[in-house]
């Protein structure tokens, strides 16, 4: 009778999970039938919900906000919150047309690309190139954007639903990514493509897990990645900071890159790994409304200190 009931249980929870991801893809269709300056309003009506009600990402995000940017006044935090959840809502919205929309319809909506100086002269040294996204502004649209062009190799972390893979994967690499797993595997991959010189892309402000290095992300102790300051001593690779601003009323995007100070390609682990943090926030800074301020990222502290966050 058991193994019955396990069968009839297992069913149950892949046609759960199997519904679920058709609920998703339904959802995606119908948020890249709209056009972007209507998909960002609707973006802006979520935000808003998500600032009106007792949210758990707003809880988080006020935190966030109140660790990191103390010497704002309490109103200039609230007004704040309130924009960063706007920008939030866009971000989930705007996954329609980033993950369906034609490639050559997605890169009409990009309106120009900053300092791009910088990126002709750090490929011009044929060294490699490790390119660090934060998750500010529209941050899928980069690497999307540089392959379209050019050869680049993405770390990712593969999602919950397993089911949903495939598609995100399809998604990201349809302008020309190759994309690898945080795994072993994955990682190899990335000394791999810089061997040859070309480029890769990774996220640099996620909490490290057990593997982190603790050190300053706006003057609070951070979790933060070992691995990307271990690419740059042992490749010498050069690297760039890029993110993508969203611009007002679904105009579009502008693309930004900005190089990170000399400190980065320290040898001293944390010295590399601070200097990355502070390139975070120089981004940051320049479109601070934007960053996705409801992560958790302080979730991991030292040994023998309390967690920020009560969620």
């Amino acid at each position: 009778m058991r193994p019955i009931i396990q069968t009839s249980i297992s069913l149950k929870n892949h046609e759960a999970i199997n519904m679920r991801y058709q609920l998703i893809r339904l959802i995606l269709r119908l948020l890249a039938f709209l056009p972007l300056p209507a998909n960002h309003a609707l973006g802006t009506m979520i935000g808003l919900c998500l600032y009106w009600l007792p949210t758990k990402v707003k809880h988080i995000a006020r935190i966030n906000l109140s660790l990191c940017l103390p010497d704002m006044s309490e109103q200039q935090r609230k007004t704040l919150l309130r924009q960063s959840l706007i920008e939030m809502g866009k971000s989930f919205t705007e996954l329609g047309p980033l993950w369906l929309w034609k490639p050559e319809k997605l890169m009409r909506h990009i309106k120009g690309v900053e300092n791009e100086a910088c990126l002709l002269e750090a490929l011009a040294k044929q060294q490699g190139l490790i390119i660090l996204t934060p998750h500010l502004g529209c941050w899928e649209l980069t690497s999307l954007h540089y392959a379209s062009s050019r050869t680049v190799t993405c770390l990712y972390r593969p999602p919950k639903i397993q089911e949903l893979e495939a598609v995100l994967n399809q998604a990201r690499q349809r302008t020309g990514a190759n994309l690898v797993p945080t795994n072993t595997t994955g990682v190899k991959a990335l000394f791999a493509a810089l061997s040859r010189k070309e480029a890769v892309g990774i996220l640099p402000d996620q909490d490290a897990g057990n593997g982190g290095v603790f050190v300053p992300f706006f003057g609070v102790s951070a979790n933060t990645v070992k691995l990307i300051p271990r690419l740059i001593n042992k490749t010498h690779a050069q690297v760039l900071m890029v993110y993508a601003r969203r611009l007002t009323r679904g105009r579009g995007y502008v693309i930004h890159f900005l190089k990170p100070e000399d400190d980065i390609y320290s040898s001293d682990l944390e010295v590399s790994a601070s200097a990355m943090n502070r390139a975070v926030e120089t981004c940051i800074r320049e479109n601070i409304s934007q960053y996705q301020w409801g992560y958790k990222r302080f979730k991991r502290r030292q040994e023998g200190e309390t967690s920020y966050y009560d969620v």
